[in-house]
């Protein structure tokens, strides 16, 4: 009904019957996946596609359709049309990359790998060639150009080592692009500079990672340097020596601009982009400066209270002999002549400023005073970069009916919660009185409660599966495991718990009022325990908006600025609920606890505008608890929706999910999900 009176599929028609049968129902199953996204896309696929059955193979059609939606996805229907009108390059490259490697397939384990590294976390994104900002590593969306896939993934590894190896050994601690503005030619400078550091950093990497170095070698790092001619031979055999640095590179750039040939550069080289470099830098070393003001204040006030003030207003710098850094030393502090043992905080700026420096200059190490630091201003709080709105997360979304994600569909901001009324929390403790004292008494018991340790060797009964898997070990002729027993010890719990909170219009009225009850009875209960939690509220509208509502961060005590939020917690717009669910998710993964909750509290089921409801919504968020518990977090959903057992059974598994009609069963069916969790 959306389609003009106007068009018509009779040509298309005509042209698909020229088709034998099977073809005509291969392009007709598309056809009814395509119109579940868009009527308007269906008409065009009708259009469009038809040379595209002629081209493919039967196995290549299914992948092509979609790969037009996710252009649809990505651009609207211009672009799928787009896609669908060039199919020969489509052809052309699909064939060539049947031994290819999407980085989207390994980005995960490349961010792993990366993270093994030293330096400051490096995140990966996808661009045209490889470079970095020394904050992110880009890499080609795909490598194709060896002949398997095993060949094509050590080629990112080693463009994205030698990315690292630029933010670690040194490339960018002098502003490049003025150094090659120095010379009649920048751009000749740049390239030849950018040789030299390569030779450079090829040696560095094979002393610090011999594994990855041969790799590099491999992929013809020193190939082609005597065909070059002077002064490449030389200038390699030179920067090759430990302790070469840029200053090295830069002293042989005068030979290297005027040489007339360049060795051939292997194929993870990539290219320098110090304008980039310079923006990224000059916000970090700016945020950073002010981030290690402030914590060194914080540090001088534990250390010497009673003076208010250091001598000579700054911290000592010691020098640290430390191999593993590419200065052979690490800053440590010292305060009257004495070793000061920094916070994680602190040590982690001072490792940072010292990546980009070489070095912590002295001014850096002046504690603020009283008052915000005025190099700050403008930054964001606990060392995230300056914006002038909240940070977005994009996050992937899966489509049942393609069998596939849609990539980077949904857009995720956190956003601080309206504060209200906080003695709503003092009311409702109020009114639940005899309810609060049976939750500390129940708490109090399970935080008391024996932890089951398992593949012990002794203990007071045999670890099951333990033993089922030392029996397999020794059928297979490998060593027993010796741990076969469960020993229950008294032990600190180490929980880390977030809570979900569905503020969707649908929790108008009552629900939403339960909901705030619900949420400050479940602050009691685990404040009873000591396990650290968070509590966030979710809503949105369409993909675009996908919004998380802070109420209490991890660490942040549970006082009356979180009573006010609490109060805030209100109907808002739809519950897509998946996005919501792979953030915390996220989230969860950057604490360390030995178990990590995720409590969902909604009233019902996924819903949102552009297609989220019915199958859709309920099959993403299925996926998204899926993925959680993959990452080593427990999601469980509390409901007081009475339908809830149509399709929270098939989203978070029949042990997955409670429904709680009255507030005051809750305490015992969180009680009952902790042991099982928990213990």
């Amino acid at each position: 009904m959306v389609l003009s009176v106007r068009r018509s599929v009779k040509g298309a028609a005509a042209e698909l019957a020229r088709f034998p049968r099977p073809a005509q129902e291969r392009f007709l199953r598309a056809l009814e996946l395509v119109r579940t996204t868009s009527d308007e896309l269906a008409f065009n696929f009708c259009m469009f596609a038809p040379p595209a059955l002629a081209r493919l193979e039967a196995e290549e059609w299914d992948e092509w359709v979609l790969h037009v939606m996710g252009r649809y996805d990505e651009g609207g229907v211009l672009a799928a049309i787009v896609e669908m009108q060039r199919i020969e390059d489509y052809v052309r490259y699909q064939r060539d990359a049947r031994a290819g490697v999407h980085l989207h397939e390994v980005e995960g384990l490349l961010g792993r790998f990366v993270q093994g590294l030293d330096g400051r976390e490096l995140r990966i994104a996808a661009a045209d060639a490889p470079w970095t900002d020394t904050e992110t590593l880009h890499l080609p969306p795909v490598i194709s150009r060896l002949p398997d896939r095993e060949a094509n993934f050590a080629l990112y590894k080693a463009m994205a080592v030698h990315l690292w190896a630029q933010t670690w050994f040194g490339t960018w601690r002098a502003p490049l692009d003025e150094v090659a503005e120095d010379w009649p030619d920048p751009a000749r400078a740049l390239e030849r500079l950018h040789h030299l550091e390569r030779l450079r950093l090829d040696a560095c990497v094979r002393r610090a990672l011999p594994g990855i170095g041969r790799t590099l070698e491999a992929f013809g790092g020193d190939a082609g340097l005597a065909a070059a001619g002077p002064p490449w031979p030389q200038a390699a055999a030179a920067l090759a020596r430990p302790g070469a640095t840029l200053d090295d590179s830069l002293r042989w750039l005068p030979a290297a601009y005027e040489a007339e040939g360049v060795p051939q550069p292997p194929p993870y080289q990539g290219v320098l982009r110090p304008e980039r470099v310079r923006a990224v830098q000059e916000a970090r070393r700016l945020r950073e400066r002010g981030a290690l003001a402030e914590a060194l204040a914080a540090l001088a006030a534990e250390l010497e209270p009673a003076r208010g003030a250091l001598p000579g207003g700054r911290f000592e710098r010691l020098a640290v002999p430390d191999p593993a850094r590419p200065e052979g030393f690490r800053v440590e502090l010292a305060l009257r002549g004495e070793p000061v043992a920094p916070s994680p905080e602190v040590r982690a700026l001072l490792d940072s400023i010292q990546q980009d420096l070489g070095d912590v200059p002295p001014e850096y190490l002046v504690p603020a005073g009283p008052g915000p630091y005025a190099a700050r201003s403008g930054a964001a709080r606990g060392g995230e970069r300056p914006r002038a709105e909240p940070e977005a997360w994009v996050y992937d979304e899966w489509d049942h009916t393609r069998g596939t994600y849609r990539r980077g569909w949904c857009l995720l901001r956190e956003r601080e919660i309206h504060p209200g009324d906080a003695g709503l929390v003092r009311e409702t403790l109020e009114r639940h009185r005899g309810l609060v004292k049976h939750i500390h008494r129940t708490f109090e018991a399970l935080r008391g409660e024996d932890r089951r340790l398992r593949r012990q060797p002794e203990g007071e009964d045999i670890d099951i599966d333990a033993a089922v898997q030392a029996w397999a070990d020794r059928a297979a002729g490998l060593e027993e495991a010796r741990g076969l027993f469960v020993r229950r010890l008294r032990c600190e719990s180490d929980v880390a718990v977030m809570l979900l909170v569905d503020m969707s219009g649908s929790t108008k009225g009552w629900i939403s009022e339960t909901e705030r009850e619900a949420v400050v009875l479940l602050c009691e209960a685990l404040e009873r325990l000591g396990d650290r939690y968070a509590i966030y509220g979710f809503s949105g509208f369409t993909h675009k908006r996908c919004e998380l509502y802070r109420i209490k961060a991890l660490d942040e005590p549970y006082g009356p600025e979180v009573h006010a939020r609490i109060a805030g917690i209100g109907p808002r717009d739809y519950t897509r609920l998946g996005a919501a669910v792979r953030h915390l998710t996220w989230r969860l993964g950057q604490v360390e606890a030995r178990t990590r909750v995720l409590l969902v509290l909604s009233d019902g089921r996924p819903d949102d505008q552009d297609g989220y409801r019915g199958a859709y919504g309920v099959e993403d968020t299925r996926q998204a608890v899926l993925e959680a518990r993959a990452r080593g977090v427990h999601p469980y959903c509390i409901t007081i929706d009475e339908e809830a057992m149509d399709y929270l059974p098939h989203m978070f598994g029949r042990s997955g999910f409670t429904l709680v009609r009255d507030v005051r069963r809750l305490p015992q069916r969180i009680s009952e999900i902790y042991r099982r969790i928990t213990l």
